[in-house]
């Protein structure tokens, strides 16, 4: 079933815009997995073709463009997490004996298996530099003031609690524009999401938010 989003956002389709010199983009965590991590579709819901096609070939439009690429300090946290399920899930269902339920994540696989745990630090090691070594580090700070206004966020954005925090560094930073194909951005008003989602897409034609440069 198609989500039902209701767009705040400005919303511009990557597949039919060039990045200009002049934009200043975050990278979601969902862009930096589908171009750092290179076992992601070995996992069991893999990304779809247009997920590592649009977005790296965009981003990387946007480096060569001269535009800014940022990242978040709180990416790591989701990367490391998407990155341990997928190796996770690729053990269990390569040793079925040992691990049944791939979908279903078992502590034991990170403390008692010591080469595959190496395996993951290695992996988000180097999704990790990739991410480093082509974008800018945004400042994020959480502090009471910060999670304040995420609290008060969290009231009127149907985002989830990391993205919370990224759209409060953003905003400390004074930037709108990010690149992502998570639906939740396109409900934030304020902001500018690029996107090859095209339910998201699709929604923002059908309310007037789709924008064109």
């Amino acid at each position: 079933m198609a989500i039902n989003y209701t767009i705040q956002a400005g919303v511009i389709d990557i597949t039919a815009d060039a990045p200009k010199a002049a934009d200043m983009f975050l990278v979601d965590t969902n862009v930096w997995y589908w171009m750092t991590y290179t076992r992601a579709s070995q996992c069991i819901r893999p990304p779809a073709p247009y997920q590592t096609t649009n977005y790296p070939a965009y981003t990387n439009s946007a480096l060569s463009a001269g535009a800014k690429i940022y990242q978040s300090g709180l990416t790591l946290a989701e990367l490391t997490h998407l990155i341990e399920k997928a190796e996770y899930e690729i053990f269990a269902r390569a040793n079925p004996a040992l691990f049944p339920d791939p979908a279903k994540f078992n502590k034991q696989y990170r403390h008692s298996y010591a080469a595959e745990r190496n395996q993951v630090v290695s992996e988000v090691k180097a999704a990790w530099g990739q991410v480093t070594s082509l974008a800018i580090p945004l400042n994020t700070m959480i502090d009471s003031s910060t999670t304040t206004s995420a609290l008060n966020r969290c009231q009127t954005e149907k985002v989830d609690g990391y993205d919370l925090f990224i759209l409060e560094s953003m905003k400390n930073n004074c930037v709108v524009q990010v690149i992502t194909d998570d639906g939740d951005f396109a409900t934030v008003p304020g902001i500018q999401v690029f996107t090859a989602n095209r339910n998201v897409i699709n929604a923002a034609r059908t309310q007037g938010k789709l924008k064109a440069r």
